[in-house]
């Protein structure tokens, strides 16, 4: 089955990839500050699960047989939800507001089978990993902001590249920190009746 990522995430695709997949990356076009703007009494799960579904979905109805993954993370803390900051300002701001302390990675999850260029079947959820933020100090932000990383993930960190240093700790499964949570899209792809172990040949060039 011609599995397609929709995600211009390199992580996610990284970790697809060490996972034994080689999906095809396909980007969405949703506007995702309308979509939420459309929801604002719903919960953090909820607002990322849509996301999802709906970059998955956009993408879904180019293709003819394929099996899409799409993924939205944002970050849960202080009971607001945030993406990718908008800016090096921001960035900072959010640095030093968290640093120390505790937040929530959100990640909303979709899995679409595409067959004769329709959508015949969906599976979505979302998985919630907290991390433990160390304390860095103003040098080391501004280095950090200086790479240009915080500002491409949502809560202007990783846990996989350079703000590994800057995380003391997670409870829960780091690949949803990374981006896409391979525990969950098993249980979203047996609900389809599909194994990940099938896809490591068959999702191979």
């Amino acid at each position: 089955m011609h599995l397609v990522l929709a995600s211009a995430s390199p992580a996610r695709l990284s970790v697809l990839r060490a996972a034994g997949l080689d999906p095809a990356v396909r980007v969405s076009d949703v506007d995702e500050d309308a979509l939420l703007a459309a929801m604002p009494s719903a919960s953090a799960a909820e607002k990322v699960t849509a996301l999802a579904g709906a970059k998955a979905t956009t993408v879904a109805r180019t293709l003819d047989e394929a099996l899409v993954i799409g993924c939205d993370s944002m970050l849960h803390i202080d009971g607001e939800l945030v993406g990718k900051p908008s800016s090096a300002d921001v960035a900072r701001s959010r640095w030093k507001a968290m640093a120390g302390r505790t937040g929530e990675l959100v990640t909303g999850h979709a899995v679409l089978e595409v067959v004769e260029g329709g959508i015949e079947r969906v599976a979505e959820g979302h998985a919630v990993t907290t991390v433990r933020f160390g304390t860095p100090t103003d040098a080391e932000i501004d280095a950090y902001l200086a790479t240009g990383e915080p500002l491409a993930v949502a809560g202007a960190f990783t846990l996989d590249g350079l703000g590994g240093w800057f995380v003391d700790g997670i409870d829960g499964d780091p690949s949803n920190v990374i981006g896409i949570s391979l525990p969950l899209v098993r249980r979203l792809l047996g609900s389809l009746g599909i194994s990940p172990v099938d896809l490591w040949t068959t999702a191979r060039s």
